[in-house]
């Protein structure tokens, strides 16, 4: 099964391949010499819609997501512009210095966050599925961990469904950890149980990966 992934973030190229079943065959937009559209949705599922749509035409499955941060006593920011939170390029470490700078001086109780994700995935026949997922968390001053990319070392967990984690962040647990409790793996999961139920693909090997059952909101088939 060759699927067309629409990133170029190697970061969740990399965990895409530990949540999708072994026996699929990921190819990028890149490799393809397909160009990524630029996101100009107003949530992460439009800009997941608009990724996963640029395998159209190829005869493959599209898939992409689109993930970012959500504070609370930021309005909501960085929101779909988490990538580019302090700049059109910035870096990572750009982006959480940033994101400290503007929370100095907040208290724990002001800085809960969470993660949100949108996965899309489009059928050659043009049939769209898309599922949602979120963690919730606070945002830390110092990081912590070398795992992960992105805001995770600021991440620091507080979810009622992954208790066993409370109090580390995002960096400072494995990838297989990551997988069971993270607002992409949540989402991920909740469109395998889609595919499943549209007999698409048998997701048990899918599920055995991912593990669990908690975390994942359905939007739906289009």
């Amino acid at each position: 099964m060759r699927i067309v992934v629409a990133t170029s973030n190697r970061g969740k190229l990399s965990e895409l391949r530990s949540l999708l079943p072994e026996s699929a065959e990921l190819v990028t937009t890149g490799e393809l010499g397909l160009t990524l559209p630029d996101e100009t949705g107003s949530d992460f599922v439009e800009n997941a819609l608009i990724k996963a749509r640029a395998a159209t035409g190829t005869d493959l499955m599209g898939i992409a997501d689109d993930s970012g941060l959500i504070v609370d006593a930021l309005g909501g920011a960085p929101g779909i512009f988490s990538a580019r939170f302090a700049g059109e390029h910035a870096t990572d470490e750009q982006n959480n210095c940033k994101l400290t700078e503007l929370l100095a001086g907040l208290g724990p109780d002001e800085r809960t966050a969470r993660f949100c994700s949108a996965v899309a995935m489009v059928m050659p026949d043009g049939k769209e599925f898309v599922a949602t997922g979120r963690v919730e968390g606070a945002i830390v001053d110092d990081p912590r961990g070398t795992n992960g990319f992105g805001y995770d070392p600021h991440f620091e967990i507080d979810d009622p469904d992954a208790t066993e984690f409370t109090g580390l962040t995002m960096a400072e647990i494995s990838l297989d950890e990551k997988n069971r409790i993270s607002h992409r793996a949540r989402a991920y999961r909740n469109l395998l149980k889609q595919l499943e139920r549209s007999r698409l693909f048998n997701g048990t090997e899918a599920f055995a990966r991912i593990g669990g059952e908690n975390g994942a909101d359905v939007v739906g088939r289009r």
